[in-house]
Order: C-alpha cells, then structure tokens, then sequence
C-alpha cells in the first residue's frame, strides 16, 4: 500500500527544480495507485473531474506553457489533447466541456501515463536548458503548484464518486486516528486596528494573494477550534434547517431545491460518515465537513456568532507555523482538535473554513501577464473566499495569506466551520 507522506514532505532547501518537478509529478501518481482504472473515468457531478482528466490536464499545463512556448522544436503529442484537456483558458483555444469530462472512455489511463511520461521527458531536458532563466523557472514552479492543486482535487473528487457508490468502497485503508477527546469551544479575543494583510516578500504565491495591502478591523473574537459533528447536530435537532429567520435567502431556496437537511456524506441516521476510508462511525468531536456557505453560515447566526472575515483569519494565522492535519499526516480525514494545545487552533488542515468574504481582488491587483492572467482573475465574482487548507492539502502547499475560493453552494469539498463573533 502507498503511503502518501513518502509523496511529498516539505522541500530539502538544496533540491533542484529538476529535482522537484520530479517528486510534485511523482506523487499524483503515487495519489492514484490505490484506484483501479474503472475508479479513474468516471465523474458524478459537474464540479468532479475523472482522476485521468486531472492526471492528463496538468500534464497539458507544462505541454501547452512550457514546451509549446519555449522550446521552438516541440510538437505536441497529440494536437487533440490540446483541446480535451484545456480547462478554462479561452486564450489559447476552447475545450471540452467540464460536465462531459466522464463520457471520455479514450483516451486511455495507460495513454495518458504515457503522454506524462513524454512530456516529463522533454521538461526535464528543458529545464536544464533553461536554468538561470528566472521567468521561466517562476513558470515551472506555478505548474507544480497547480499540479498539488489537482491532486488535492484527485482526493476530494475520488471521495465523491465513491460515495455514491451503492457499495460505499475505500480509496484505501487509512491509519488509526488518535485518540478523539472533546475540546469546549472558547472565543479568543483579538483587538482590533489597522493592519496588513497579503503575500509580501521571497518564494511563491499565487497573483490574487496580492499585493499587501492595509485593512481596518474593529476588536473581534475568533473560535479557538472548528464547530465539530456534535455542535452541527445540535443544530440540526435544533430544527436549523427548518428554521428560515437563519438562512440567506439563496440558501433557503437551495435546500429545499435540493432536500438537503444533513451534511454531505452523512448517513440518514447520522450515526455514520463517508470517508476515504469507507463508511465510518461518527466522531462527535471531528471538526464537520462537506458544508456549504449557506449552511455554515446558517450554523452560525444559530450559535449566535458569524463567520469570520479573510482578514480576521489570516492575521490569526500569521502568527501561528504551518501544520495540523494536512496531506502529510496521512490521515486523509478531519480529526478533533487536540485538548492539550492552547490558543487558536486547527487554522491550518482539517478542513476548509468559509470566511465572509466575497472572492474580490485586493486592492491594486493586477493578474499575471498573458494567458496566465486566466489563473484566478477572472473567477472574481459571486465566489466565496475558504482559508487553511484541509486534510488533503500538502503543507508546503499552504500558508496563511493563501485564497481559496468556492460557490456557496459548493460542499462536496473538506469545507468546514470556524466562528467569530463581535467584541
């Protein structure tokens, strides 16, 4: 069985970029050796990609960035891939559409190993022609970048289709977690001023962390751990979803829409959650997971407190290390906060934690140059911003001026709760 901690690990300072690229490409095959080819085509929703699309996509990202516009002899390897794996980048060409992705049987998983494969080859060889060449190197470091998006995504996507499996199948055996103790939720209070927040100084971020920029804060509070399976139950036998003085109006349509009146990936009987492990008894004191805006912010008008704001988060944040339960624990699940650690915790891994913040740019933002500039820029609108990473997300992948985004609607991602509240 492939253990994903030997996939990643944070970065030895002396490691090449060739060095790198070979172990980021490495371990999203290391991420898809538990699955069998049938578990990698198929797509249960618009928003879940197959695992041979995600495989075969970031490979398009290097063919189409790096070797089509920097190397003049490279060919593509198959000009049609060009179109089946564009995601989104109108610039250079359209692409198949996103909810078709599963009705894609050809090309295969083995060609598409094989179209990684050549493409690794000829990168390889690149890079070392091109070393010293800062912009490109910048470039490179980006693929790798959205390669561990993706294969955060490979996980989180996985999950979905086998959790509408009748037969409730394991992506694998996951390790014992440790021991679960219930941790009383407390506020902490954090005064408030003129700040700054945004990615300032050396190494890699993405264009929508910046620039850095001031923010006003009035004196706020910020839960010292994530609302657990036993605090989002509470609401439930509450009557919250029945209650319509707590939902945004958006929100009060889209659950009765959609009969939503649980979490996602919770058993009718709520005695039970999907994991990549399988089904698996309930652990109260978990932090709650595959919730949408809608809900979490349900949930907190509820408890009687809101959601925190990006900015409130990050400088909370900035003050703490990266680390908690990310990709690298393995543990491939949120697991419940610790009794002996003090202070705010949890802010990174675990779950993805819904702010109350627009994804809006930041003051002065210009997107990256280019193509490119298709990154984040134009998904600036009608999005929410999620902070900390989660469980599937590597830790040299995250840190604390990191934004994520998602519809609220949106919970078949490690989505999750922090609250806040006015001081």
């Amino acid at each position: 069985m492939a253990s994903l901690v030997t996939a990643s690990g944070s970065a030895e300072p002396a490691e090449t970029l060739s060095d790198r690229y070979r172990r980021v490409r490495s371990a999203s095959l290391t991420l898809t050796a538990p699955l069998t080819v049938e578990d990698q085509v198929v797509q249960t929703m618009p928003e879940v990609s197959p695992t041979k699309w995600h495989l075969a996509h970031v490979t398009w990202f290097f063919e189409r960035f790096c070797l089509l516009e920097h190397r003049p002899d490279y060919r593509a390897r198959d000009e049609r891939y060009l179109h089946l794996f564009n995601s989104y980048y109108y610039t250079v060409g359209d692409m198949f559409q996103r909810m078709d992705r599963g009705i894609l049987s050809r090309p295969t998983v083995a060609e598409i190993h094989a179209y990684r494969a050549h493409v690794d080859e000829c990168m390889i060889d690149l890079i070392a022609e091109r070393a010293g060449d800062a912009d490109f190197e910048k470039l490179v470091v980006l693929g790798l970048n959205h390669e561990q998006q993706h294969q955060e995504l490979i996980l989180t996507d996985i999950k979905q289709v086998l959790f509408i499996n009748p037969l409730g199948p394991a992506y694998r055996n996951l390790p014992a977690p440790p021991p679960s103790h219930f941790k009383p939720l407390t506020f902490t209070d954090i005064p408030g001023g003129i700040e700054h927040i945004g990615f300032a100084g050396e190494g890699f971020s993405f264009d929508n962390e910046t620039p850095r920029h001031r923010v006003l804060l009035e004196d706020h509070a910020l839960g010292d751990r994530l609302v657990t399976n036993a605090e989002y139950a509470e609401f439930m036998a509450d009557g919250g979803y029945g209650e319509p003085a707590l939902w945004l109006a958006d929100g009060w349509a889209k659950i009765h829409a959609d009969g939503w009146n649980r979490p996602l990936c919770w058993s009718a009987d709520l005695s039970r959650e999907f994991t990549l492990g399988g089904w698996q008894d309930m652990d109260a004191n978990a932090p709650v997971c595959h919730v949408s805006f809608y809900e979490a912010d349900a949930f907190a008008r509820w408890a009687g407190a809101r959601l925190p704001s990006e900015a409130e988060w990050e400088l909370a944040a900035a003050r703490s290390e990266v680390g908690g339960n990310l990709l690298d624990s393995d543990q491939l699940r949120p697991l419940a906060a610790s009794g002996r650690v003090q202070g705010i915790t949890q802010l990174f891994g675990d779950v993805w934690e819904w702010t109350a913040s627009g994804y809006n740019p930041y003051p002065g933002f210009e997107p990256l140059a280019g193509s490119l500039g298709e990154y984040n820029g134009k998904f600036m609108c009608n999005q929410m911003v999620v902070r900390g990473g989660s469980c599937a997300t590597w830790s040299e992948h995250i840190r604390a001026t990191y934004r994520s985004f998602f519809y609220p609607q949106d919970r078949w991602q490690f989505l999750g709760i922090r609250l806040a509240r006015n001081t």
